[in-house]
């Protein structure tokens, strides 16, 4: 079985206790979670395991209508891996796995990772079809000997941090917002790749980020940005959208870099956002364009001096 192939990559010395969820953005709520886990398994002298899946479960469920992702599968066993956790199991989330009964899954759980509790959020079901509620999950370990142990939200302004409320927030380019329930900024990385060269033409060179299928991107618009590379930080701007002012129909994610101006293509690049500074508008022509992009780098260094005393 897929499910125990898997899992039979990790040997713990001792019984575990379980975190198990998507987990996606590893945020706010995310790391509360995981410091209940932590501190759970320490009292209880257990191993302190997080098992996640390579893709959002509706990816494979629901192909049509599944959400974008906020963290690709490497860089959230990345943050998952710094919370500090005995171990970080990413299973590749397939159409055999979502057909196993919650038994099963606990079972090979107890198995292979010598599980004697769950810790995971409130809305999180195990099992095919989401049968293995917390209740179901509740009785089965009355049954088998094991804990289960729900985590509530953790809230933000009154809002309860989650995954879904982070996609609304960046839907709305309300960077701030994303950044409080994250506890970081949203991020874009990828590889520098040739764009049309139209920026360099108007003396504002910017890179274009090409960035995986499915990730969720901010609405459309211009941001005060911090950008990676190099193991250097540079204050940036970078726009979100398809160029109008160009016919442009092709979403891009295009950076001028404030202090760097040397040829960064085939480089790996990360981008911070920061803050929304406008909508993506239609110009005239470019010139107009130029003069908006002057004030936007403006902006962008006033709000990014700014962000960098706090």
């Amino acid at each position: 079985m897929q499910l125990e192939q898997e899992l039979a990559g990790f040997s713990p010395d001792r019984d575990s206790l379980v975190a198990i969820g998507v987990f996606d953005g590893v945020h706010l709520g995310h790391k509360y979670l995981i410091s209940r886990l932590k501190e759970l398994a320490g009292q209880q002298g257990f191993a302190s395991v997080v098992v996640t899946f390579d893709k959002h479960p509706q990816k494979v469920l629901k192909p049509h209508s599944h959400p974008f992702f906020l963290t690709d599968a490497a860089e959230k066993a990345e943050l998952l891996s710094k919370e500090g956790v005995d171990a970080v199991i990413v299973l590749n989330f397939t159409p055999e796995l979502s057909r196993i009964r919650t038994r099963d899954f606990v079972n090979a759980l107890r198995s292979k990772l010598r599980m004697c509790g769950l810790v995971m959020g409130p809305d999180f079901a195990l099992g095919y079809q989401g049968e293995g509620t917390i209740s179901v999950l509740q009785k089965l370990g009355e049954e088998l000997g094991f804990s289960v142990t729900a985590i509530p939200y953790v809230r933000n302004n009154g809002d309860n941090i989650s995954s879904t409320a982070i996609r609304q927030a960046l839907a709305g380019g309300d960077m701030e917002k994303v950044r409080r329930m994250m506890g970081r900024p949203f991020s874009l990385h990828g590889q520098v790749i040739r764009g049309h060269g139209r920026g360099t033409g108007m003396g504002f060179p910017t890179v274009n980020l090409n960035i995986l299928k499915g990730q969720a991107l901010p609405s459309d618009g211009v941001y005060a940005t911090l950008a990676h590379t190099n193991n250097q930080t540079y204050p940036s701007v970078t726009n979100v959208g398809t160029n109008p002012t160009f016919g442009g129909t092709e979403r891009t994610i295009e950076s001028f870099f404030l202090d760097y101006h040397y040829d960064l293509y085939g480089r790996e690049v990360k981008i911070d956002f920061i803050h929304k500074l406008r909508g993506e508008i239609k110009f005239k022509d470019a010139t107009e364009l130029c003069s908006q992009i002057e004030s936007d780098v403006l902006e962008a260094r006033t709000i990014l001096k700014l962000g960098n005393a706090k």
